[in-house]
């Protein structure tokens, strides 16, 4: 397995790993939101890197296409994280809860898309 295909793969274990924990008993907000800033580090470590050394690729612009919209989707989940520690009604946590899943997804198929094309 490629270094590329490994870092995506391992960020999208990550990815379901904190989506997992969005489901768990022992979620806490400040948990989460550690986890969250931890998944951001490891993108822009790990993951933004790669569209720039495999620039002679020819499926490069698609893969900066995917990681651009991957960055906004974890700029909107630190903001999704934010909302959940605001909630003070359960039906609202529970919301927020969905949508955070549901972005985890998101980013998760665009890893799944890149490994794809690779």
């Amino acid at each position: 397995m490629s270094l590329n295909r490994q870092n995506y793969h391992t960020f999208a274990m990550l990815l379901q790993q904190l989506r997992d924990y969005t489901t768990t008993a022992e979620l806490n907000a400040p948990g989460l939101r550690q986890r969250v800033a931890s998944l951001q580090q490891m993108f822009q470590q790990q993951i933004v890197p790669l569209a720039d050394e495999d620039a002679q690729t020819p499926y490069n612009s698609r893969e900066q296409s995917y990681q651009t919209e991957m960055s906004k989707q974890l700029r909107l989940l630190e903001l999704d994280v934010m909302f959940f520690q605001g909630a003070r009604q359960p039906a609202t946590a529970q919301a927020r809860l969905q949508t955070i899943s549901d972005r985890l997804t998101t980013l998760m198929q665009y890893c799944e898309a890149i490994l794809q094309q690779e």
